[in-house]
């Protein structure tokens, strides 16, 4: 059983930056992908980037060039450094995982609780 815990939201200015933490704890196998979603007001719950294991990444068009995705394999922990915000940004921001074992067919994936991100003008 894995828990997510994330951290770092908060409200910041247009232009401004926050970095978005999220710890996998718990009785662990190994945390596969690790990926932060967003749901906006009104809006659906999106992908904003994942990484694997191995360090690729993959991120949604409105964030390439501004937000970087990064992980502590050693920690289980995935990072988000947002940079250049928008206010269109402004979402509450879920932390995912997946786990695997060596071996196996055996799978499960966990969601965080999510922490609120507000851009203002």
């Amino acid at each position: 059983q894995v828990h997510l815990m994330a951290s770092g939201g908060g409200l910041v200015q247009a232009g401004g930056s926050l970095r978005l933490s999220c710890a996998a704890s718990g009785s662990i196998f190994t945390i596969n992908s690790m990926a932060w979603y967003r749901q906006g007001p009104g809006k659906q719950r999106d992908l904003v980037a994942a990484i694997t294991r191995g360090g690729t990444t993959n991120y949604a068009d409105s964030v390439k060039g501004r937000f970087a995705i990064s992980r502590d394999n050693a920690k289980n922990t995935v990072y988000l450094q947002m940079n250049s915000l928008k206010p269109e940004d402004t979402a509450v921001y879920y932390c995912y995982a997946d786990e695997i074992k060596e071996g196996s067919s055996w799978w499960a994936d966990y969601w965080g609780d999510g922490t609120l991100v507000t851009v203002s003008s």
